[in-house]
């Protein structure tokens, strides 16, 4: 049970983002501050959350404006102070242009700070009580993939960076969690035309994922064929695990 906790998740308009935010109305969070960037599809969640008896504050936003986010955040804290906070939000990247590169990094790199570090200071500030930071990654994460350079690559970055942060951060009592799902039902999937092994929905995943930040697990990857086959291949010497993944499906 998550009673009494305040929970902040970006991200929250769809896919792993929406469906944490429905665990956690459900399972009893005092206050729940989500986000997104469309604001009809936020406000939908924030209803279906609210309908569970949640306390809810939504706010349309971009994780890309650090400015913005870090005063969202403290402004979230002084209201309820927070206990978790999700840094959720992410893209993928579609076709590998100079653009489409920048944005992805933007958004699943500086996106991850812009939520962080905000929180990060605030937990510092504060001696006890529950303090957790939570990054998804993914299981494209745990090696380059030729099919997405960007989006891979800016998983694999925030996934070294929270499990980094994990031991860093321990002396000050804040726990620091990694998510790294396999393929879950979101907007990203539902365009995806490529074989996606050990498909789940949202919902199942947002169990997984509350379970292992309430157990306080470092790295929460699923589900665990991928997990056991990713690890595999980013330790094979790179020219046969290049091989392998330059096989692989495109992941748009």
């Amino acid at each position: 049970m998550v009673e009494k906790l305040n929970i902040l998740i970006t991200g929250a308009s769809s896919g792993i983002g929406e469906a944490l935010a429905q665990y956690y109305a459900e399972h009893g969070a005092k206050n729940l501050f989500i986000s997104g960037r469309n604001a009809e599809r936020l406000h939908k969640v924030a209803e279906l959350c609210r309908q569970k008896g949640a306390n809810v504050f939504e706010k349309q936003i971009n994780v890309d404006s650090r400015l913005e986010m870090s005063e969202w955040i403290k402004a979230c804290n002084q209201q309820a102070p927070l206990n978790i906070v999700y840094a959720n939000a992410g893209i993928s990247t579609g076709e590998e242009t100079t653009d489409n590169a920048y944005n992805t990094f933007n958004t699943n790199v500086m996106g991850v700070l812009n939520t962080i570090h905000p929180a990060i200071d605030i937990f510092k500030q504060r001696p006890n009580g529950k303090k957790a930071i939570v990054i998804t990654s993914s299981i494209a994460g745990y090696h380059g993939l030729t099919a997405c350079p960007s989006y891979s690559a800016s998983k694999a970055c925030v996934k070294a960076y929270g499990e980094a942060l994990r031991g860093s951060l321990k002396p000050f009592g804040i726990q620091v969690n990694v998510i790294c799902p396999g393929f879950v039902k979101s907007r990203i999937t539902d365009k995806n035309t490529c074989p996606m092994p050990f498909f789940m929905s949202a919902e199942k995943a947002a169990k997984i994922i509350a379970a292992g930040v309430e157990n306080n697990t470092g790295l929460i990857a699923f589900p665990w064929p991928m997990r056991l086959g990713v690890w595999f291949l980013s330790i094979l010497p790179n020219c046969l695990s290049q091989y392998i993944y330059n096989a692989l499906p495109h992941k748009v």
